[in-house]
């Protein structure tokens, strides 16, 4: 992805750790004027497979793990980059995993259990679509959601102040830190689109027969609370962004950007990593060449002839 690297910088959507985050700071077009989506859509292309192959080495390497988390408003186009930039990696090695409201079973767990339960093994790539940070942003909107997790001590909604949420961070980072000390990467892409284009999107889903399942009115119940959603992601992106475990803020308003720039993000990462083929012992080697002349002689043994019909 040669060519992506003078156009999409990365830079300009890396979230800093220590510094506070204001999304208005962050377009959500793409700002540029050296790309164009003909040519950003050839360069996808070239750049899923070129995942593809590193791909395959990370999971015949087997030292480390990748954990992609997509977080974003509704309509902002997390399925479609999960479609359209993962298209290429091999499903024996991936694990996407779709995050909704938590169920009973999982309540009566700590809020990352779940998390936990789809993390990837080591080799493989799990993508997060919605994630544990569901946990500080849906419930920060919604404080009241967090009483059904029956935390001890944790009442009454006036008990979820300030240094519960500090807490809640605090957890978060420990975890992924955790995460990233044992050989899993974490890549964190909040995909910022505009209130404008979410109604765009949503009236489209309207329109269009084929995208009303994707509407709902519990989004446009959602859409009411865009201010404080902005918030939400504000404190948290600027709270959990670490150098091991870094935020994104992407572009969403034009899709095909967000797409190569999401896919640009993932490939640097990886090829940070070093990964390579298994190298195999001298001994190895032998028995592999004893192996290829013992196949080889198949070839050459005739078939005995059947002394009755005189056929093969």
């Amino acid at each position: 992805m040669s060519k992506v690297n003078e156009k999409v910088l990365v830079k300009d959507h890396q979230v800093i750790p220590g510094k506070k985050v204001k999304l208005k700071d962050f377009s959500t077009k793409y700002l540029g004027k050296t790309l164009t989506k003909q040519e950003a859509e050839k360069m996808l292309e070239v750049g899923r497979k070129h995942l593809a192959e590193v791909q395959d080495e990370l999971y015949a390497h087997n030292r480390y793990s990748v954990l992609i988390i997509l977080q974003a408003m509704d309509a902002a186009g997390k399925d479609g980059a999960v479609k359209h930039i993962m298209s290429g990696f091999n499903p024996l090695g991936v694990r996407v995993c779709s995050f909704k409201a938590p169920n009973s079973t999982e309540l009566d767990h700590d809020y990352l259990w779940r998390h936990q339960l789809a993390l990837p093994a080591r080799g493989e790539i799990a993508i997060h679509n919605r994630s544990h940070y569901e946990n500080v942003l849906v419930t920060k909107v919604h404080p009241e959601w967090i009483l059904n997790e029956n935390i001890p001590g944790i009442e009454s909604v006036k008990k979820i102040d300030d240094k519960f949420w500090d807490d809640r961070y605090k957890q978060i980072r420990r975890f992924e830190k955790n995460l990233t000390q044992n050989g899993t990467v974490i890549l964190k892409f909040f995909l910022h689109v505009s209130k404008k284009e979410q109604k765009k999107r949503f009236l489209e889903r309207i329109d269009d027969p084929t995208k009303n399942w994707k509407f709902s009115l519990s989004d446009l119940k959602e859409r009411a609370h865009w201010d404080e959603y902005q918030k939400a992601y504000e404190k948290a992106l600027a709270e959990t962004t670490t150098d091991d475990a870094p935020w994104f803020v992407i572009p969403a308003d034009d899709k095909w950007y967000a797409r190569l720039a999401i896919a640009e993000i993932i490939s640097r990462e990886f090829s940070k990593l070093k990964v390579s083929y298994p190298k195999v012992s001298p001994t190895q080697k032998e028995d592999l060449q004893k192996a290829k002349v013992q196949l080889m002689a198949e070839d050459e043994v005739k078939p005995k002839e059947n002394k009755k019909t005189g056929k093969e």
